[in-house]
């Protein structure tokens, strides 16, 4: 059956080689670029970033070669306020959010696909490494380049309007297909780090959006160990940058108490939960649990790339709880579990608090420097 499909271009290779397999594949497809900035000079230029002022012309460029129609769609407004000011907004509030991850699910599967559909496309279509299964999300067999979970957010419906045409075949075997079709981003590099911030520097970035704000430091016991410029700037886990000079022992961030502008360090073991509390959950994989049904048997995934853990899932009438059969560390409020079947995606939540793994589990446990 032949759909119209937009493809979204990023300038890429992998969302210029997608875009060119549904041409391929017999579909009326046309190719659109998103403008995301208000003023481009402000975000990242060359390889590094993502959605970066060349990036315009090189997806133009791709369009030309495959042979579809292209256009640029200005979405710097909804960008700003979905994905700009929920990153300022969330770390002021003393979570660690994922920005791409609210991208795809605000900006590639919400407003560009409510746009496609009112114009009439059948489909979106994207260059994610993620395969489509009988209607469910499933890991890209190449699993170094794996982005089910940063579309983990997804609902059934979005789904059922997506294409991802490269989830069966590797990154290298992309960037061969771009080089036999004359693309010439077949050798451009991935994109890395956060495309609004244009020197790379979170901190200095939150600063300047948020203003300096001292306060202290303080390990479990509740001792001043130093002072920082915002709490805004650290998250849960982190160990680099804080400055406590005498401190005998390495420290990590556990807590960020953004009222009292509070931070509080302590050893790695410290960091280890065992439970999560999660909201907003989103159920794509099956049918969404109801408050008093048995446990949910599954493994869950804490941050991109991150390592997978078995749990036990419930529902709750706030959302849902996740006991994991090991504990974890690093887990901060305002990152995104992805409940996972196999490879297959069953759903998601925002994490939004942890339950401290008990004392003997904590002290047993190794701790790698």
């Amino acid at each position: 059956m032949t759909l119209r499909v937009l493809a979204a271009m990023s300038g890429g290779v992998d969302s210029a080689v997608a875009a060119a397999r549904a041409a391929e594949a017999g579909h009326d497809v046309t190719g659109v670029h998103l403008a995301l900035s208000k003023n481009p000079q402000s975000y990242r230029t060359g390889a590094r970033g993502c959605c970066t002022v060349e990036d315009s012309r090189d997806a133009r460029r791709a369009a030309d070669v495959i042979g579809i129609p292209f256009y640029v769609w200005d979405m710097a407004e909804e960008f700003d306020r979905e994905v700009v000011q929920d990153f300022v907004s969330s770390y002021a509030a003393g979570s660690t959010p994922n920005p791409c991850l609210r991208c795809n699910e605000k900006i590639k599967f919400e407003a560009v696909l409510d746009r496609a559909i009112a114009l009439g496309f059948d489909a979106v279509c994207t260059g994610h490494h993620v395969r489509l299964v009988d209607g469910r999300l499933v890991r890209s067999v190449d699993e170094a380049k794996d982005q089910s979970y940063v579309l983990g957010v997804l609902t059934r419906e979005q789904i059922a309007h997506a294409m991802f045409p490269l989830g069966d075949c590797t990154k290298e075997e992309v960037r061969a297909e771009a080089a036999r079709r004359g693309l010439a981003v077949a050798d451009k590099p991935d994109s890395h780090d956060i495309c609004f911030i244009a020197d790379g520097d979170t901190a200095g970035f939150l600063n300047r959006r948020l203003g300096s704000r001292p306060g202290p430091i303080k390990d479990e016991s509740g001792e001043v160990l130093g002072t920082h410029d915002g709490a805004h700037a650290y998250t849960i886990g982190q160990r680099k940058g804080l400055n406590l000079g005498g401190a005998p022992d390495r420290r990590y961030v556990l807590s960020i108490e953004p009222v009292n502008n509070t931070v509080t360090v302590g050893p790695r073991a410290a960091l280890r939960v065992d439970g999560i509390s999660g909201v907003l959950p989103v159920w794509s994989g099956r049918e969404a649990p109801a408050p008093g049904d048995g446990p949910l048997a599954c493994r869950v995934q804490l941050r991109a790339h991150g390592e997978v853990h078995g749990c036990t899932v419930r529902a709750t009438e706030e959302g849902v709880e996740i006991s994991l059969d090991a504990p974890a560390t690093g887990v901060a409020p305002g990152q995104t579990a992805v409940f996972y079947d196999g490879d297959a995606v069953l759903g998601s939540a925002t994490i939004s608090g942890t339950r401290a793994a008990a004392a003997a589990e904590r002290t047993a446990a190794p701790q790698p420097g």
